[in-house]
């Protein structure tokens, strides 16, 4: 099934998808080669569905996994929307940052939009799976919980776990599944460096890990 979603003047399909590192993370694929963004929606049907995102400055082209009825279409619609921020008015902010020489180019360039999860919950589990770790660790985490919590869809990729989908594993689930792969890399390195473990009470504030692309 395809869809063709109209964009604003001076939208930048390749600007907004390299915004920061979430193209990055899963169930989001970036394809640099073909220039095409991959992930798994939920379209409010039995299955989530995939679909396959290109565009340019005047539209989003998007290729879906399976025909989808009406109602899971304008989902699709709306969730894309989201994700690319198409709704987002940039024209006051491109005039401001336009006066000054050393912001002009982001008007130009259409830069400005950051890439997003069709949803808040989604934004902030991964915002928490980037605080005080490695970019790598960040991936790990989020793969881990997509593969062991998502649904699937019809060509096997799976989606982000919704939260009804977490609260229903008990607590033993994460500190079981995720943190010894965590605790472990992290442990050695401190052992490494002859230096003690620092205590959660006493660490350091939040930091986000960017992925350079």
């Amino acid at each position: 099934m395809e869809i063709t979603i109209p964009t604003p003047p001076g939208f930048s399909f390749r600007r907004t998808v390299l915004s920061h590192g979430w193209c990055a993370l899963r169930p989001f694929e970036f394809d640099k080669r073909e220039w095409t963004l991959v992930r798994v929606v939920d379209a409010g049907e039995t299955a989530p569905v995939t679909v396959k995102i290109s565009g340019d400055k005047k539209d989003l082209a998007i290729s879906t996994s399976r025909r989808l009825k009406k109602k899971a279409g304008e989902k699709i619609v709306r969730d894309v929307r989201h994700m690319f921020r198409l709704d987002d008015d940039l024209r006051e902010f491109y005039r401001v940052t336009s006066t000054e020489p050393d912001f002009a180019w982001i008007a130009r360039e259409g830069a400005g939009r950051l890439l997003r999860s069709p949803t808040v919950f989604e934004d902030l589990v991964k915002m928490i799976c980037t605080t005080n770790c490695s970019w790598a660790l960040t991936e790990k985490m989020v793969s881990g919980l997509v593969n062991e919590l998502g649904g699937e869809s019809d060509d096997r990729r799976k989606s982000f776990p919704t939260a009804a989908a977490m609260a229903r594993r008990p607590k033993s689930f994460s500190a079981t599944r995720f943190v010894p792969a965590i605790a472990h890399p992290i442990s050695e390195s401190w052992r490494s460096e002859s230096r003690p473990a620092p205590s959660m009470s006493k660490a350091g504030s939040s930091r986000i890990c960017p992925r350079k692309i």
